[in-house]
């Protein structure tokens, strides 16, 4: 284990309070605390781990806010669960067969696409309105496939699965902002704790760092989900937008510009 640092005890707390704000509105976060983790020194094995740690239980608070506030579409999130999780296995397992670089530049250019739908102008839907997006057999369909897709380039690749979560709840599922940012969270939710338990068990978390980061992650969420709820589909918008640009600079820095 690396020794606790002053600096990375401030690097990694500060992008896990901006990451959890972001990520509760938008996702993303992690576009921010991984790298905060491994330029402090922290070892591969040991950030992805103990960053599960902290999103996940950042993510509880911020869907237990969005739930109060009654945005949580759980007949939706239900019924995606399952497939979302069985996605991510199959995109595991995929994983051990397909270049991740060949999708990291195919994303590369679909990214602005969806930055550009993002911006496109739409009526939305009051907060809390709306009690699902769809119904009939259009729901039964296109769920389990959304969610499916979205758990296999989870299980596959990851990074801003959370932000595509949200963008296919929207646009796909005809979900408003809100509370498609809401209901993503029960996804999220389910395969973060599912690979923060198989962290826990190989003993691949650096413990006195996560505590700290998880109490910045659950503080920023809960910011986070209290500024989309008060600002609506408006403050989602705007930083989806944020993490869909953070994304495509990681995703061009990695596959197109680093020398390494």
């Amino acid at each position: 284990m690396p020794a606790l640092t002053l600096s990375m005890t401030a690097a990694c707390g500060g992008a896990a309070l901006v990451g959890g704000f972001i990520d509760a509105i938008a996702g993303g976060g992690g576009l921010l605390t991984m790298p905060a983790l491994l330029l402090t020194g922290v070892p591969p094995h040991l950030a992805l781990g103990t960053n599960k740690i902290s999103s996940s239980l950042g993510t509880a608070v911020a869907l237990g806010t969005f739930a109060r506030s009654h945005l949580v579409l759980w007949r939706l999130a239900l019924a995606g669960l399952a497939f979302s999780l069985l996605g991510s296995w199959v995109g595991s397992l995929l994983a051990l067969h397909i270049s991740a670089a060949v999708l990291g530049k195919i994303l590369v250019g679909l990214l602005p696409v969806g930055m550009l739908l993002t911006l496109a102008p739409k009526r939305e839907r009051q907060a809390g309105a709306c009690s699902a997006p769809l119904h009939g057999p259009r729901f039964w369909l296109l769920v389990p496939l959304v969610c499916l897709l979205i758990g296999v380039y989870d299980g596959f690749f990851g990074p801003g699965t959370g932000s595509f979560l949200i963008l296919a709840l929207h646009w796909v599922l005809r979900a408003g902002l809100i509370e498609a940012s809401a209901t993503s969270k029960v996804l999220n939710l389910g395969s973060n704790v599912g690979a923060a338990a198989a962290f826990i068990w190989h003993g691949t978390v650096f413990w006195p760092l996560a505590a700290i980061m998880t109490a910045c992650s659950m503080l920023g969420n809960w910011f986070g989900s209290r500024t989309a709820i008060r600002i609506g589909p408006a403050a989602v918008r705007r930083f989806l937008m944020v993490s869909l640009g953070l994304l495509l600079l990681t995703l061009i820095w990695r596959y197109f510009l680093d020398p390494a």
